[in-house]
């Protein structure tokens, strides 16, 4: 077994790879810049780095919040997958497949096309909606979609011992579920939303094309107020390329080890 002080470098190694590799493009663009009035490549990004970080911390509250509408409601849509009622069951299969195999983009462009941006609430009188929520609405009903598959693959896999024991016990079916199968089911689920969950963290960049002012388009927006260079390209996209890197890749090796993890113990 790895001791936890060598797979914690292992994890941290690879993102300060990145930002290093991030700071010598950056140098490299700078060494480049024969200017010496105006600021150089490495420079301006210095100066509107707090202004992409915004733009990214907008990323994250959309993932969070797309993620945590989606787990709820991809529950439900997959206890309506396993449901024994076919009137349940058959529509919950059909939404189902429907979000998962279609476009993020135009799912994205039906949502903010549809969805108008102003409601007007009796008591309370108009009240805008913003881009990026419509956008984290888009981007939470495909993630919804996957998570009732997976909470319904998860439920399949148990053994059909496990329910034959909870019959012979007098159990309902609600009660096998809460107290048999679904405590199961959560660590066999468990890898595969946080999956998904760093797979939604980088779509979010879609957003961008909608008019969101998330992380791709601040940087996009900082370039151009910088004065549009060509030297601008390789540092502020490297440094936007690392900042998700160094958020993405400790997920996916924690979520490896669960994997792993959960194997054994199954």
């Amino acid at each position: 077994m790895i001791p936890n002080w060598k797979v914690s470098r292992v994890t941290w190694r690879a993102p300060v790879l990145a930002a290093g590799l991030c700071l010598a493009a950056a140098l490299a663009a700078t060494a480049q810049d024969g200017g010496a009035a105006r600021p150089s490549a490495l420079a301006s990004l210095v100066i509107w780095m707090p202004f992409i970080l915004k733009g990214f911390g907008l990323n994250l509250l959309m993932s969070v919040l797309a993620m945590g509408f989606a787990t709820v409601m991809g529950v439900i849509l997959g206890f309506m997958q396993i449901s024994p009622v076919a009137l349940i069951r058959v529509p919950a299969r059909l939404v189902t497949h429907l979000f998962r195999n279609s476009p993020w983009l135009v799912i994205l462009f039906a949502i903010m096309l549809l969805v108008p941006f102003q409601m007007t609430l009796p008591g309370v009188g108009r009240v805008m909606i913003p881009d990026w929520v419509k956008a984290t609405f888009g981007f939470a009903l495909p993630v919804m979609a996957n998570i009732s598959e997976i909470l319904r693959g998860a439920v399949l896999s148990i053994p059909s011992g496990q329910w034959e024991s909870a019959e012979s016990l007098a159990f309902t079916r609600g009660q096998t579920l809460r107290h048999v199968i679904l405590p199961q089911c959560i660590r066999r689920m468990l890898p595969p939303w946080m999956n998904w969950y760093a797979l939604l963290t980088l779509m979010t960049p879609m957003a961008a094309i909608l008019g969101v002012d998330e992380a791709l388009g601040n940087t996009q927006a900082a370039m151009e107020a910088a004065g549009a260079r060509p030297e601008f390209l390789i540092p502020f996209y490297l440094f936007l390329m690392t900042i998700f890197f160094v958020f993405i890749y400790p997920l996916s090796v924690y979520t490896r080890r669960l994997e792993k993890r959960f194997a054994v113990a199954s």
